[in-house]
């Protein structure tokens, strides 16, 4: 199959403007083939013509870090910290296993919205209550292949205890409730790297590359060193990324000097220790770290999933950017989950990257440009997935993983600077077209691989039904409520020797 965008402007960051005068781009098969005003004697004769208009032609957004299990959780929950979100977020209870249909539609939900705003890849760090199966994790692939996404998923499940995951709460329990926590998730580490074979057997590589595995430990706290360095060997062995949240709050901070496994090091320090930290890695929030968690990173060549409005929402703080971009760190952005964005929609999160950093730092000459957040979106969100060399860009022989856009909108009317216009007055609404591997799957007015009303009006349905189980949940997260406070106070009480909470002057 092959397609040609007749009279587009094309994204380079190269150029002064951001973008070409109006040219034509020939997709054939999933690749770029070439780029040029006249490409005639180059067309195959059954090729389809998108006329351009002289529109936008850009790389496909990459939604760099994202969990699709609580897709059908929007607005649920007000903001709250992490660690107090969790417990309603993702409790372990058989009440809440989902069905492989319901796990089917739930990953489309979000897909779809992805899609739509010009989004082409996303790395799903897949957490499964209360544990994978390979039913499960076979529908949640299935789903990224029936809308035509290119996905990249992770098996995110922890393996320790509670108590072992926390500071504070063993001392803060009562001594019945504590023994509740004590015991790790039945589903262990071998079941795990089983549930992982499935994955990277049934689907690495599947649709010609458009789905792969990654491997997730979720964090390094969640887990015993053994299973991370099992989950490194498999990440080494197939080169996939490993997704691992790191010091996303003060309290993941506060752990290393409350637990002896880490002796007072950093959770960077620590997984740097064990011989874990390299390019394959992404470190996921990075928040509550020093200079020298940054320095390891830098060393290390792994990339970082910067998140600014799951951060906002969950009080975790202000990631330094400009210590990262200094040090020449990779960054790539993320919606994170829906429950904790309210949204898929990388418009929204590029936005966000471009502003928070702006009241951090009075130096306004160190502020991200938008050209910065472009680069994050585009090139850091590839090479984040191991593809920094076929994603990222549109040049001759990359994957055609493109998006159109409407430059006869609001957002781009007068035109007077494409990046700035792109980051800051974009929200998706713009996008004509959007190209996976050569093929449209949203042709501007609708899914062309799925029928998308009719998959939300059974997502009304099947979640009108879970309306009980989720309410249960609510009420069993109650009963540890006033105990994850008061850790969590515990934690923001503590002097760490720097702060993340922009105009908070406590400790």
């Amino acid at each position: 199959m092959s397609v040609l965008f007749r009279n587009v402007r094309v994204y380079d960051e190269g150029l002064a403007e951001g973008a070409t005068a109006p040219t034509s781009v020939l997709v054939m098969g999933d690749t770029i083939a070439a780029i040029g005003a006249d490409l005639a004697a180059a067309t195959p004769a059954d090729a389809e013509v998108i006329e351009g208009n002289g529109d936008l032609l850009i790389p496909g957004l990459i939604n760099a870090h994202f969990h699709s299990p609580v897709n059908h959780m929007k607005g649920m929950l007000p903001n709250l910290p992490l660690e107090i979100f969790m417990l309603y977020e993702s409790p372990d209870l058989e009440a809440l296993r989902p069905s492989p249909r319901e796990a089917y539609v739930r990953t489309m939900l979000a897909a779809m919205e992805m899609l739509k705003t010009g989004a082409t890849s996303v790395q799903d760090d897949a957490f499964f209550v209360p544990h994978p199966t390979p039913e499960v994790i076979d529908t949640v692939m299935q789903a990224y292949r029936d809308v035509g996404i290119r996905a990249t998923v992770a098996l995110d499940q922890p393996e320790l205890a509670e108590v072992e995951k926390l500071p504070f709460l063993a001392e803060l329990l009562p001594d019945a409730m504590r023994a509740e926590l004590a015991h790790p998730p039945a589903f262990g580490r071998e079941r795990l790297l089983e549930s992982y074979r499935h994955l990277i057997d049934a689907w690495h590589g599947a649709e010609g590359g458009r789905l792969s595995a990654a491997v997730s430990c979720s964090a390094p706290q969640r887990i015993s060193p053994e299973y991370m360095g099992a989950l490194d060997d498999l990440s080494r062995a197939h080169d996939l990324p490993f997704y691992v949240h790191m010091l996303e709050t003060k309290l993941q901070r506060v752990l290393a000097h409350e637990q002896p496994r880490f002796a007072g090091r950093s959770l960077v320090r620590y997984t740097h220790d064990l011989g874990l930290l390299s390019d394959r890695m992404n470190i996921i929030h990075a928040i509550w770290m020093d200079d020298a968690d940054y320095d390891l990173i830098a060393a290390s060549g792994a990339s970082v999933a910067h998140n600014p409005i799951s951060n906002l929402r969950l009080g975790s703080g202000v990631m330094p950017f400009r210590t990262l971009r200094e040090r020449k760190i990779n960054i790539c952005l993320g919606t994170d989950e829906a429950i904790a964005d309210d949204a898929v929609n990388m418009w929204g999160v590029a936005k966000q990257a471009a502003l928070i950093h702006t009241i951090g730092d009075p130096d306004y000459k160190r502020w991200p440009d938008a050209s910065e957040i472009l680069d994050c979106l585009f090139r850091g969100g590839a090479k984040a997935m191991r593809r920094g060399d076929s994603l990222g860009a549109i040049e001759v022989g990359r994957l055609a993983d493109l998006a159109l856009i409407d430059l006869d909108t609001a957002a781009f009317t007068p035109l007077n600077d494409i990046r700035r216009q792109l980051v800051f007055c974009e929200n998706g609404a713009g996008v004509r077209a959007t190209m996976v591997a050569g093929r449209i799957v949203y042709d501007g007015t609708r899914l062309t691989t799925v029928d998308e009303r009719a998959l939300r009006a059974e997502a009304r349905e099947i979640f009108s039904g879970r309306k009980a189980a989720l309410e249960g949940a609510r009420s069993e997260a109650a009963r540890w409520l006033p105990y994850y406070e008061a850790m969590v106070a515990k934690a923001a009480a503590r002097d760490v020797g720097f702060n993340r909470w922009l105009g908070y002057s406590g400790a």
